[in-house]
């Protein structure tokens, strides 16, 4: 009696049986073939920003901090996040990145061709990692929260920025008052009906 070899079907033996007989594979995997999620790590588009944000434009702050605040749009980053300020003097709002789908745009402009913000970008803001570890006994020992320390570049780049930003905005008669009014909304208002 001669025994007979029999070849075990694997998925690529299985595929070519039915390519050639044109019968069905008979191999079906054990397990789901795990297929990877689509990612989106590098579909990272910046949000696009709406007309009536310009540089020069004041904006309503709707969120954060200091909402409600007025600030001067200064201009767009490259992330898509609107460059603003206060004036730091005026309402006490600095230099800040703000996604444009949290303020309003108003119809008021300002000229700000006179201020230098080409060293502002998204890196400028980016924050630096703690330098030192804490230990068990300062974890447990420490609740209340460290101030945030702001470094003498920024104040620098703040007092430039404010100082021809200032100017801009006392050549308008009554802005400066404007700007330092925060925003609100009262029982009857109806903000759809708002000319901002």
């Amino acid at each position: 009696m001669a025994l007979k070899v029999v070849g075990i079907a694997g998925p690529k033996k299985a595929a070519k049986a039915a390519a050639t007989t044109g019968k069905s594979s008979r191999y079906y995997p054990a397990d789901d073939v795990k297929r990877p999620l689509p990612s989106r790590k590098n579909k990272k588009n910046p949000p696009n920003i709406r007309s009536s944000i310009t540089a020069g434009a004041v904006l309503i702050l709707l969120a954060g901090r200091f909402r409600g605040k007025r600030v001067v749009c200064l201009k767009s980053l490259e992330s898509g996040l609107l460059l603003v300020s206060g004036p730091y003097k005026i309402n006490g709002v600095p230099l800040r990145r703000v996604h444009p789908a949290y303020i309003i745009a108003t119809s008021t402009k300002v000229d700000v061709s006179g201020v230098d913000v080409s060293s502002i970008d998204d890196a400028y803001f980016a924050r630096v990692p703690p330098s030192a570890e804490e230990g068990e006994e300062e974890f447990f020992a420490g609740d209340d929260p460290k101030p945030a320390i702001v470094s003498d570049q920024r104040k620098a780049d703040q007092k430039k920025v404010d100082a021809a930003l200032i100017k801009a905005v006392d050549a308008e008669p009554m802005l400066k008052g404007y700007l330092s009014a925060r925003f609100s909304l009262t029982k009857g208002d109806k903000p759809h009906k708002m000319v901002f």
